[in-house]
């Protein structure tokens, strides 16, 4: 079995860390059986670490690795690292009527996707990865259920 790291690495943002980690386990293994390239990339990983950090930091590894300078939701590095923004979880999760915590794990398994040849630079692409990223998600919501008891908003 493969090694899943998964750290929070930010204090704005408060979540279940340990429910996040839950639904990661599950997901990736729901993410090692589809792959978009045939390739099956992500099982030959041993080891995936998953940051949960702030918009300020997301920005600077968007600009360093990508040029672009703006805080993204994920950002997935081909060896196993993906990097999330909590803050850009909490901002989006009532948008999609999700909480913070189904955000973030939303934002984990589209990193999980990409490490199995899933990309998303054209339409048809990102719709096929919405969609198979929509069904692991709520395939892990019904094994683990949902942290709904929590509101998406900030810490006091």
């Amino acid at each position: 079995m493969q090694t899943l790291t998964l750290s929070n690495r930010q204090r704005a943002v408060r979540f279940d860390l340990s429910w996040l980690r839950r639904v990661a386990r599950l997901g990736l293994e729901k993410a090692c059986e589809i792959s978009a390239d045939g390739r099956f990339a992500l099982k030959e990983l041993p080891e995936i670490e998953v940051a949960v950090v702030s918009d300020r930091v997301i920005a600077r590894v968007h600009e360093q690795f990508m040029n672009l300078p703006e805080p993204t939701d994920v950002i997935t590095f081909e060896h196993g690292e993906i990097v999330v923004s909590a803050e850009t979880a909490l901002s989006n999760a009532p948008l999609y009527g999700h909480c913070v915590e189904e955000e973030l794990a939303l934002y984990v398994i589209h990193g999980f996707l990409h490490l199995n040849g899933f990309e998303d630079g054209t339409k048809r692409e990102a719709a096929r990865m919405h969609k198979v990223q929509g069904e692991i998600l709520a395939g892990c919501l019904a094994s683990a259920g949902s942290p709904r008891n929590r509101p998406a908003v900030p810490p006091q």
